[in-house]
């Protein structure tokens, strides 16, 4: 999952008397964080960044069975030569 940093952090008061703002700036710079009384409350994220957070990624499985590579037939051997002797 991408990490979305906040860009910007406004106070309830100002987020309310500047929404068009703080809604351009979702979009254009980032998601942006609304405080009340210093703490943070909400974030106003844009429509694609809210996309990418609630697309369902495909589990590992799924990926490896959609690779283009799952029908190579892969031969593992495991290296039966002795431990090598290390000095300390």
């Amino acid at each position: 999952m991408e990490i979305m940093e906040i860009h910007e952090k406004w106070q309830l008061q100002t987020a309310k008397a500047r929404l068009s703002v703080l809604v351009k700036r979702a979009i254009t710079e980032g998601p942006q964080e609304i405080t009340i009384h210093g703490k943070s409350a909400a974030v106003v994220l844009s429509r694609a960044d809210y996309e990418k957070l609630i697309t369902r990624k495909p589990s590992f499985l799924e990926f490896m069975r959609r690779s283009p590579l799952r029908d190579i037939l892969l031969e593992i051997e495991r290296d039966k030569s002795p431990v090598r002797e290390i000095d300390l």
